[in-house]
């Protein structure tokens, strides 16, 4: 999934599965879009604004408060949900699908949040320029399952993703996971420990401080049982 070569930028080139765009967005949407992701910015993310791959300099961006990622937030039920119960943290949010970049950037709007940084691509891009062990807190909440054999790699519980996940996440820092997909439970269970991570808990119950999301709606609605785990970083 992602290679070792060069573009002739000296960029980082890397395949990328997945949507990035649905249907038309609404007006509104657009607006949010033009007017607000680039004041959201985390800092000079993409191997075309950063193709030296500096580090982001977080404190200098967001002061000395925790900061936590939520990896694929779909339309940013949950990660506004958390902003604005955790005000003394800053969250991250990354998303390539850029309708849900546009729902978030709406519901930020509604909530009046002021703790969300916005990367609307490649997680990967991202974790290339954060610095060791700056990240207290990461979601990845109802992942593309992939589920077919052939695609097994585009998973995010593989070494590609895991492996910078481990390298930027404080020790003592929480990894939390929820999917309905049986097989990525088990993925997860098996490749998660392997990276520097230690299983606290696995429940069918969600956390203290959860705020349902269409996905888990869809995944009840259609009988499957959801699964909610918890890693702490070594």
């Amino acid at each position: 999934m992602v290679t070792d070569l060069k573009d002739s930028g000296g960029e980082p080139r890397r395949n990328f599965y997945g949507r990035q765009h649905g249907k038309t967005l609404r007006d509104r949407h657009k607006q949010f879009l033009a007017n607000d992701l680039a004041a959201l910015s985390p800092g000079p993310v993409s191997p075309h604004d950063n193709p030296a791959r500096i580090p982001l300099n977080l404190t200098e961006r967001f002061g000395e408060r925790p900061i936590w990622l939520e990896v694929g937030f779909g339309g940013g039920e949950h990660l506004v949900h958390q902003a604005a119960s955790n005000p003394d943290v800053q969250i991250i949010g990354c998303e390539p699908f850029i309708n849900g970049v546009a729902m978030l950037l709406g519901k930020i709007h509604d909530a009046g949040v002021e703790n969300v940084a916005v990367y609307p691509s490649d997680v990967r891009d991202l974790f290339d320029v954060l610095g060791d062990g700056v990240l207290e807190k990461v979601f990845v909440l109802y992942p593309d399952p992939w589920p077919k054999q052939r695609h097994m790699r585009r998973r995010f519980m593989n070494t590609t993703y895991l492996e910078p996940l481990s390298r930027v996440m404080a020790v003592g820092g929480e990894f939390r996971v929820a999917t309905d997909i049986p097989d990525y439970v088990s993925r997860t269970l098996e490749q998660v420990p392997r990276h520097g991570f230690e299983l606290i808990s696995e429940a069918g119950e969600p956390w203290g401080d959860w705020v349902s999301t269409r996905y888990e709606r869809k995944a009840l609605r259609e009988g499957r049982v959801p699964h909610y785990m918890t890693f702490m970083k070594r």
